[in-house]
């Protein structure tokens, strides 16, 4: 009897845990379940994914691509196309004119370079590069009495050429190109120095600015070929604001008075390299101080520009070339 009471005992005992067990286990888990697959995944996943997608990728796109775009090309060229229109402006005529009337007045516009015919300009221009005029006159005094045709620096030849040239700067580099520049003149214009710009750039050693050079120095062409000191003196008096030579030289043959488009070169060049100096610019001497606006002007010191008595050197453009009549 004792172990049939026990037996009975244990299983209602087992069957009082086991609904406990039910209670506990599956209501629970079906409202941890269903409750929270609800409340996560549905109601979250709805939330997340269909507002998350609307506000990360309708508005997102449409914030970044259109409003951003045009943010950013059509502002922008609204202020470039601005600054370009102040850029191109042209400065005031009766001023312009002003100013290479003063300076004709005071300078004599011819170069330093010594030559008696456009050959020895062409190869003097050519050696000119990175190096100054006086150095260039030091080499060619003597290399020119000896070597007067293509045909004589043909003969010569680059290495020896070299040997002639060589306490100026690239000298190996400007020996090949004039030995090539002497040829081609030789194969292609008869020995001669052609009166175009386009046949000059294409010979060994001549860029644009040589070219322009020989253009306007040789054959009175109205050219303003660009170097740095007519690069410096068009920004600081607002003849030009351009950024390149090139671009610097279009600008100026459209603003610079026909009367001084053969001279403005070396208006430019001279009053740069003797008084609008890069460093030191002599302001309290320069005639167009009054006219000049430039945010770098100072008053270092005295000198002036020497005038057409004062200047030594070659004899002038039109009469070495026997342009004088």
């Amino acid at each position: 009897m004792a172990k049939t009471d026990s037996k009975a005992g244990a299983k209602a005992r087992s069957t009082k845990t086991t609904p406990s067990k039910t209670k506990a286990a599956k209501p629970g888990k079906a409202k941890a379940a269903k409750a929270g697959k609800a409340k996560a995944a549905k109601p979250g996943k709805a939330k997340a994914a269909k507002a998350g997608k609307a506000k990360a990728a309708k508005p997102g796109k449409a914030k970044a691509a259109k409003p951003g775009k045009a943010k950013a090309a059509k502002p922008s060229k609204a202020k470039g196309g601005r600054a370009r229109a102040r850029r191109r402006r042209k400065p005031d005529p009766a001023r312009t004119m002003e100013i290479f009337r003063r300076l004709d007045e005071l300078i004599d516009p011819r170069s330093d370079l010594e030559f008696s015919n456009t050959f020895e300009l062409l190869l003097a221009v050519i050696l000119s590069a990175q190096a100054t005029d006086k150095q260039v006159n030091k080499i060619t005094e003597p290399l020119f009495k000896t070597y007067k045709t293509p045909e004589d620096f043909v003969a010569l030849g680059p290495e020896r050429l070299m040997t002639e040239i060589q306490s100026i700067g690239l000298f190996r580099n400007k020996a090949r190109n004039i030995v090539k520049a002497c040829q081609t003149l030789i194969d292609e214009h008869g020995g001669e120095v052609p009166a175009d710009r386009k046949a000059l750039e294409a010979l060994a050693g001549v860029g644009k600015k040589t070219a322009g050079v020989v253009m306007n120095v040789g054959f009175g062409a109205p050219t303003i070929p660009v170097d740095t000191h007519v690069f410096r003196l068009s920004n600081r008096l607002g003849l030009s604001d351009a950024k390149t030579p090139d671009k610097t030289e279009d600008q100026l043959l459209e603003v610079v008075p026909e009367p001084y488009l053969s001279s403005a070169h070396h208006l430019l060049i001279l009053h740069g390299r003797y008084v609008c100096k890069a460093r030191k610019p002599i302001c309290e001497d320069c005639v167009l101080a009054d006219l000049c606006d430039a945010e770098d002007k100072v008053d270092p010191g005295s000198l002036k520009t020497p005038r057409r008595s004062e200047r030594g050197g070659s004899l002038t453009r039109r009469a070495a070339l026997g342009l004088d009549g």
